[in-house]
């Protein structure tokens, strides 16, 4: 007897190490970013972190508390239909309060403790909020508004929240409670047990049959393009024949002209030429504004 006594607790200190969880301890490795941005290498990370700077409208620090909040999935068993929970839905105190959370997440995913809806001039984005993959400890510290208020608090992970992890943390009195708090509010969308696992199948199933019916195919009114008139292209086609002709005529003194020349020497000439004509044209136009002008300055005889 002696002796099973004696393996059996052998048995037992051997296998309390390999059941004990191993928390990794973020506190000693947060490196300050700067702003309340704490973070380490190992993904443990804190935003908005304030130990010292009052939120307007606090005098003082009221109170100093601390609390240490557990997040993972075995807290959500009391919950019919969630998966993952907080220990504590409902947190509640006096304004001006320097609150510093402890928070131990329990499972071998990554969890957050967030809270919205603080003063975006003191909390980056309105947040605070602590964070780290499990199992680990991290902590925080925020000084909390004046005011009655009830700030929602939940873990922001993809569905994480949708699956019952969040709370509410009232200041003062707060000013209500918010919806869908499990244990705490009732659930907007509530779960329905009701419906036996045969009526689901048959509800899927005729779900599936009528999405397999096609609408019958209604052809589409087939709609006549408006019929253009045939465009004259006569003008466009005597200009072209026009610009072909005088090109033809004056390619055989271009080549005569140009002969020889370099290709600068050509846009030289080319520009010269252009120089002079408008030179002419000047000179014309001046002439007959001078006509006019002295058929103008003439008197008339009198009668």
């Amino acid at each position: 007897m002696v002796k099973f006594l004696s393996v059996g607790v052998l048995i037992a200190l051997f296998s309390a190490p390999v059941m004990a969880v191993d928390y990794e301890e973020h506190d000693g490795m947060l490196m300050d970013h700067g702003d309340g941005h704490l973070m380490d290498m190992a993904g443990g990370m804190v935003m908005g972190q304030n130990t010292s700077t009052l939120p307007g409208g606090c005098d003082r620090i009221s109170e100093t508390k601390e609390i240490t909040v557990h997040a993972g999935h075995k807290y959500a068993e009391k919950f019919p239909g969630r998966m993952f929970a907080f220990d504590t839905q409902e947190f509640n105190f006096k304004p001006c309060t320097k609150l510093t959370v402890h928070f131990v997440n329990e499972d071998n995913i990554r969890h957050q403790w967030m809270m919205h809806g603080l003063p975006k001039y003191l909390y980056p984005k309105g947040m605070f909020h602590i964070e780290a993959s499990g199992p680990s400890k991290i902590s925080g510290t925020l000084i909390l508004p004046p005011g009655d208020k009830t700030y929602l608090v939940h873990c922001d992970i993809a569905q994480h929240m949708e699956k019952g992890m969040k709370a509410q943390l009232k200041v003062g009195k707060g000013d209500g409670d918010l919806p869908s708090i499990p244990g705490v509010t009732a659930f907007v969308v509530a779960d329905d047990y009701k419906v036996t696992l045969p009526e689901l199948e048959a509800k899927v199933e005729k779900a599936e049959a009528a999405a397999l019916i096609a609408p019958p195919v209604v052809a589409a009114p087939v709609v006549k393009a408006p019929v253009q008139p045939p465009q004259d292209d006569s003008l466009l086609s005597g200009v072209t024949v026009i610009g072909l002709s005088l090109g033809l005529l004056v390619a055989p003194f271009l080549a005569r002209k140009f002969k020889g020349m370099s290709p600068s020497e050509v846009v030289a000439y080319v520009f010269d030429a252009i120089r002079t004509l408008l030179d002419w044209l000047v000179k014309q136009v001046s002439r007959l504004v001078k006509l006019t002008g002295s058929n103008k300055d003439k008197v008339l005889p009198e009668k």
